[in-house]
């Protein structure tokens, strides 16, 4: 089995993306947390791929404290959907300065300078088999655009701007069964 994590919660005032926003408190407590659950539900970790975006990297840090033998990679590929010039912005700038990446927006429009949920969509897709080739006991901390697109893959559902549709909340594990090609929510 390989298990996905969402980093920790981070400043929600910021645009996240690809910005260097990092956890704020109760983030460090929302991964602290999980890294006891995990450790007390007997799941193994000997290596931890993590998104080299700094909210990702630090919820990589401190899992690790509770696998002190395990390997940590980090690797662009898991990063969030590229928000472009709006990456790290405050939100509220944000929502004044452009508008039309607020509300309803279509999979396929651009962030000024970034990637599209289809583009995120499709950079997932090129590397699924990559993730199905990742070695039994290893933790991916990455965020939940990323998670969102291996849920949407591996279960053929069409792409849609649901965030929420499958629950990946800030320092949620998520279990990915290889062989049968599934993924589920854990804790």
């Amino acid at each position: 089995m390989i298990y996905l994590m969402r980093h920790g919660l981070d400043d929600e005032n910021f645009i996240g993306g690809w910005s260097d926003v990092d956890l704020i408190e109760e983030g460090i407590r929302q991964v602290e947390s999980v890294g006891e659950k995990l450790k007390s539900s007997n799941i193994n970790i000997e290596k931890i791929i993590t998104s080299d975006v700094k909210r990702a990297v630090t919820t990589s840090k401190i899992i690790r404290d509770f696998y002190p033998n395990a390997e940590i990679e980090v690797n662009a590929l898991f990063r969030e959907q590229n928000k472009g010039v709006l990456n790290g912005m405050e939100k509220e700038k944000a929502k004044i300065l452009y508008p039309e990446y607020f509300g309803f927006i279509p999979v396929d429009k651009t962030y000024e300078g970034g990637e599209s949920l289809l583009d995120l969509y499709s950079r997932m897709k090129k590397c699924i088999d990559y993730i199905l080739s990742i070695e039994d006991d290893t933790l991916i901390i990455t965020h939940r655009g990323v998670i969102n697109m291996i849920y949407y893959i591996l279960n053929n559902i069409e792409l849609d701007m649901n965030k929420e549709r499958f629950n990946v909340d800030h320092a949620s594990v998520h279990e990915l069964n290889k062989g049968k090609r599934m993924i589920r929510k854990v804790f």
